[in-house]
């Protein structure tokens, strides 16, 4: 079997696995949204919906849980919410701990989605916070260096650490010097 043939049954299964999940769900980089259908005409007093920084509970009272179980990473409670739409689905949004990281699965004991396959949507420079951007920026930057055949910034920074050495010590020979 080909590496296109396997991934084209490994997304078959993932797909087929997901479909068979009493929900949707979606993601960014730094949230999940949950859609959980429930019968029509359902009112929030009939739901038992408890969203802890660990683990999720969704249900219709006096039932069995629709879904239940743990996070595989923590969530930021405050900023997680949950609404029932149109009377016949639960929407579950949850804020990601770590905004820098995709989730394989909403609860551990579902089945996983192969993460490296993700698209991320693309976002602005604007967006970002400013560690963040900055860190971005200087990956950009880095790469355009590289492209050209110029030094990133870390070695523009030796680089010139070096050259603050060397006028501080007009002693030394550094003509014998590899440097990489």
């Amino acid at each position: 079997m080909s590496s296109s043939e396997a991934d084209k049954e490994a997304a078959e299964r993932e797909a087929a696995e997901q479909a068979a999940l009493p929900y949707q769900w979606r993601q960014t980089i730094a949230e999940v949204d949950v859609t959980i259908p429930v019968p029509q005409g359902t009112r929030a007093r009939d739901l038992v919906v408890e969203i802890k920084s660990e683990s999720l509970k969704v249900g219709l009272r006096g039932q069995e849980p629709i879904l239940e179980g743990k996070f595989p990473k923590r969530i930021v409670l405050d900023e997680s919410t949950w609404s029932l739409e149109d009377q016949k689905s639960v929407e579950v949004h949850l804020e990601k701990v770590n905004k820098m990281e995709w989730w394989a699965h909403v609860l551990t004991h579902h089945p996983q989605i192969d993460t490296s396959k993700i698209q991320p949507e693309n976002s602005k420079l604007g967006d970002l916070d400013g560690e963040t951007r900055a860190m971005v920026e200087k990956m950009m930057y880095d790469q355009r260096q590289k492209e050209m055949g110029k030094p990133t910034s870390d070695e523009e920074k030796k680089m010139e650490m070096l050259r603050k050495f060397q006028q501080q010590h007009p002693e030394m020979d550094f003509s014998n010097a590899r440097m990489e």
